[in-house]
């Protein structure tokens, strides 16, 4: 019998019929492992409705006892890492180290959020004026919705459900409906660390729960994280309706090489991030830039050790490379390998036929050389298992190749030369920067986000961005007058 995976309503989870519904794939088999509910409208109102309810309580809930559940819920998703990183494997395709690592790096959000005391305290003026004084105090904004991707689907909520409730806000998270049984363990963890019911509900489904939380009136902030498309109109569709929006988009992340850098710790780094995860991740390096006269081997050392990549079911040990998390994705993905072909690009490694018997949806890593910027492969964002080497005369040359890509994301550069790296990292037209470093997602305590169409609203995701994004400030202005002077009496004893 095929598991049912539900949503998580007011503290339970949802039991009634579904008008839809939707199939989970094991993407290492292509068999069906799940069929998850799809949310319609009643089921969004209901999960809306449930937040709504929760807000007052929480809201006034002691920041005391809200960090109390935020540091339960880190120990328990410390003792049971394992167990949800097995659940992501299952059902995204990713190894099992990549998903440990992805449970850690939101494992440190939570932490993050634990701090919200020290995070929450607001400013105070003793005698703005003769008697008067100012302050500021930081308020939750009420019900939060938080839509996120298949590609990291325990760590992108982590990125933003602790810091929202931290802050005394309720959440709706909508996951992806391709791996959805992450969410709903994070729902059942929250829960059992004490959350009151109401406060974090999980719903399931499909543009039909976007677009209702998107229109709910209830909803006053939505946290997005996506392909540019979708976040440009979930961006707009939302402040449309008055909401406050972050919205997180695509990425097509370039690393230069220049030629003084550790070519051996280049290649190793071209690898390992443009592969990692299936390339499955919008910090994943698409392009690299080999600065003249190190592209010829540059690239015969990454195909070299390409050749050595364990590919295979992300449960099995020694695997390296996951399948694709489903077969539409997979034959996208490989699309785009034929039009490079057809556009010209030097085809360096082949995946199309990885050679792995049985079903599932695989695509091996693939390189092209000599790619174009009019290329599709180089000017859309893949998502997948294929990285391009682009060559550049000079580092200026491969700094406008950077600054002129709309998107604005992640960036590297891999040099020896102190004064390049400054350089590059004051020039570069990008968000976040690695300086050898060929991934450089910030640690909790700093904030994730990108620029041009890598980023819709003003505000990063996680650490002081994500208090910021889910609290709205009051300013107080207060004269309290002491009636035996002449003042007003406010109903305090004379003797106050």
């Amino acid at each position: 019998m095929t598991n049912r995976i539900s949503h998580w309503i007011d503290g339970k989870s949802w039991t009634g019929v579904p008008e839809r519904t939707g199939e989970v794939f094991d993407p290492a088999t292509g068999e069906v492992r799940a069929r998850v509910d799809l949310a319609g409208a009643g089921e969004v109102h209901a999960a809306v409705e449930a937040a709504a309810a929760a807000f007052p309580g929480w809201r006034d809930t002691s920041l005391a006892a809200r960090a109390r559940v935020l540091f339960t819920a880190r120990h328990l998703l410390e003792a049971r890492r394992d167990e949800l990183a097995a659940i992501v494997t299952a059902e995204h395709g990713k190894v099992l180290s990549d998903a440990a690592g992805e449970v850690q790096r939101g494992l440190e959000n939570v932490e993050f959020a634990c701090g919200a005391a020290q995070l929450l305290k607001g400013g105070f003026s003793e005698n703005a004026s003769r008697g008067v004084d100012v302050y500021s105090i930081a308020q939750p904004l009420g019900v939060v919705g938080v839509i996120s991707p298949f590609n990291f689907p325990a760590m992108v909520p982590l990125w933003f459900v602790p810091n929202a409730i931290a802050c005394g806000n309720t959440v709706v998270l909508k996951p992806s409906e391709k791996d959805p049984s992450a969410a709903s363990f994070l729902a059942e963890l929250f829960a059992e660390a004490g959350l009151p019911e109401g406060v974090f509900n999980v719903l399931h489904g499909d543009k039909v729960a976007v677009d209702g939380l998107l229109g709910h009136p209830e909803v006053r902030a939505v946290s997005f994280v996506g392909s540019t498309p979708i976040a440009r109109y979930v961006y707009e569709t939302g402040t449309a309706a008055g909401k406050r929006v972050q919205a997180l988009g695509g990425a097509k992340n370039h690393m230069v090489v220049l030629p003084d850098a550790d070519l051996d710790l280049a290649a190793d780094a071209a690898v390992s991030a443009g592969f990692g995860s299936a390339g499955e991740r919008c910090m994943a390096v698409s392009v690299v830039v080999a600065v003249d006269p190190v592209g010829d081997e540059l690239v015969s050392k990454i195909s070299e050790r390409m050749a050595k990549l364990c590919v295979g079911d992300g449960r099995e040990p020694g695997s390296e490379m996951g399948p694709l998390v489903t077969a539409a994705h997979r034959e996208r993905v490989a699309s785009y390998v034929d039009a490079g072909v057809s556009a010209g690009a030097e085809l360096v490694v082949d995946g199309r036929e990885p050679g792995i018997a049985g079903g599932g949806f695989w695509l091996g890593p693939t390189l092209f050389d000599r790619v174009e910027p009019g290329m599709s492969i180089y000017t859309d964002e893949i998502f997948g298992p294929v990285l391009s080497v682009a060559r550049a005369s000079s580092y200026d040359a491969a700094l406008e190749l950077v600054n002129s890509n709309p998107y604005g994301n992640g960036t590297a550069i891999f040099t020896n030369d102190g004064g390049a790296a400054r350089r590059f990292q004051n020039e570069v037209e990008v968000g976040m920067v690695g300086v050898n470093v060929p991934i450089p997602v910030p640690v909790s305590y700093y904030s994730f986000g990108g620029w041009k169409n890598s980023l819709f609203g003003d505000s990063h995701a996680y650490g002081p961005e994500g208090f910021h994004f889910f609290t709205r400030t009051k300013v107080v202005t207060s004269r309290w007058l002491d009636p035996s002077h002449g003042g007003v009496n406010l109903g305090f004893p004379r003797n106050f």
